[in-house]
Formats: C-alpha cells, structure tokens, sequence
C-alpha cells in the first residue's frame, strides 16, 4: 500500500459504533491499523468491533462519552496501554438536530455544541497530550475533525448544527499552528464530508420536510444533488478513504487543513 500503509499504528474512532464512524474505523483496519471505537453505544460499538476484528484485522472497543473530560482521559490511557500507543484519533462523533432559525431552541443547540465543538476540542486535547513528546504515547502523530458541508453552505434548517461544524474549522486550524509551533509532532487536519445517506442523513432529509422547507424528501434529496457537480450523493467510503489519507504518511506535510468531501457541494 506504500505511503498509505498504517501498519503498526493504532487508531481511535470517536462515534465509531455505526455510520460514517464504522466506515472509518473499517478503513483504517484494511490500511493496517488497529482500530478502537469509542462510542457511547455499547452493545453496537462492540458489535462493529468484532465484525472488523472477523476480517482479520485488530479492533477494540472502549466506551466513550466525548462531552466528559474525565471519560477522555481513561479511554486514551486505556487505548494507549493495551495497543502500545496512539497514532490516529478521529472526532467523528457529531449530533444534528434540525430547526428554522425562527424557532431555535436553546436546549438543542447546547447539545450540539457539547457533542459537535466541545466533543471535538476534548478530543483534540487528550491526543495532543497523548502524542506529544513525553506523553503516553510521545510519537506524534495524526488527528482528524469531522466538521461537515455544512460549515461551508448556507442549507436551510441547520443553522446550528452549521455554526457548530464552523467552529469545528477553526478549532482544528489554531490546534494545528499551537501543535506546530510547539513541536509536538501531530498534524491537525478536519474533512467536510457531503450528504450521506447514513441513519443521520437520511433523519435530516426527513426533518426539513417537517419543518416546511421541502415538500417531500425526493424533494430535498433532490436539492442537495442539485448543489452538487459530482451529481449524487456522498458514499461511506468516499469519507472513508479520505480520512485514511490524512492518516497516512502520504499527507505528511499537510495539517491545519479542511478537506471538502462533498462532490464540490461547498465550492
């Protein structure tokens, strides 16, 4: 596989247990690595764990609320310990609750802003202080923010989970530079993957017929396409692999970048 090889490196997948996650977490595995999900879902962070472990790859599982720093710090110890190391961490984990900015409810933006910003930025965290020198891990290494299409487009009905994925930007660019200018060896780096029709894609595309924006869900489906040059929509692995690039020596001397995955959607 050549530079695209994460043979001998361990990963953790935040939001791991299905959807994009499990897609990312698979990738990796067949790019060599050992993949942990860390998930607040148990029974299906496991199950995903041991589908990909029957391929023959190494996979673990550790339960993980990302809002809970405490919680942070145990599962990257406990990953570090068992695997030897931390190499990859991606924040994948990400809520979406749609509503019309008429009619914001202050309850559901916290929640995004705890799981989406907060989530990400204790992720941030704990690997920068597990790969850095004199950490647990102390090798460097690669860490990876899902933001979204959504920090690039103005798509009605997901004006906050927009702003959250916005901030998601920017938090990976200045974690970068503090990263850079104090050698710690980590590149810092964040995708925006488009629409997928995962269970969280599927659910928008039904709440913004409810809220009055579309008249169907063909319809709304359809609006996206609409937006997009590539002409469809995304693909688990279209985000999949991209991921496993920014994890991988071949992407090497990029970091604090956004990497749009969205068939040019957000151009």
């Amino acid at each position: 596989m050549g530079s695209y090889d994460l043979t001998g490196r361990t990963a953790l997948v935040t939001g791991g247990a299905q959807g994009l996650g499990a897609g990312m977490a698979e990738a990796l595995a067949r790019a060599g690595a050992a993949v942990v999900i860390g998930d607040v879902q148990e029974d299906l962070g496991r199950q995903t764990a041991d589908a990909i472990k029957q391929s023959g790859a190494s996979a673990g599982f550790v339960r993980l609320d990302v809002t809970d720093d405490d919680n942070w710090a145990q599962a990257v110890a406990a990953v570090a310990s068992e695997h030897g190391g931390l190499d990859v961490v991606v924040n994948n984990a990400g809520i979406e609750i749609t509503g019309l900015v008429a009619d914001l409810n202050p309850a559901d933006v916290r929640k995004m802003l705890d799981v989406n910003v907060l989530g990400t930025a204790l992720g941030v965290k704990h690997a920068l202080r597990a790969m850095r020198p004199g950490g647990v891990a102390g090798r460097g290494g690669s860490v990876i923010n899902i933001a979204s299409v959504a920090a690039t487009i103005a798509f009605p009905g997901i004006a906050g989970y927009s702003a959250t994925k916005s901030a998601v930007d920017r938090l990976t660019r200045v974690a970068a530079m503090e990263a850079g200018k104090l050698g710690y060896g980590v590149r810092v780096n964040c995708v925006y993957p488009g629409l997928v029709p995962t269970q969280m894609g599927n659910q928008l595309a039904n709440d913004v017929v409810e809220v009055g924006l579309f008249p169907s869900v063909e319809e709304a489906i359809g609006a996206v396409i609409a937006q997009t040059p590539a002409g469809r929509l995304g693909e688990v692995t279209d985000m999949a692999d991209a991921v496993v690039f920014l994890a991988s020596d071949a992407a090497r001397f990029i970091t604090g970048a956004g990497l749009p995955v969205d068939g040019g959607m957000g151009m």
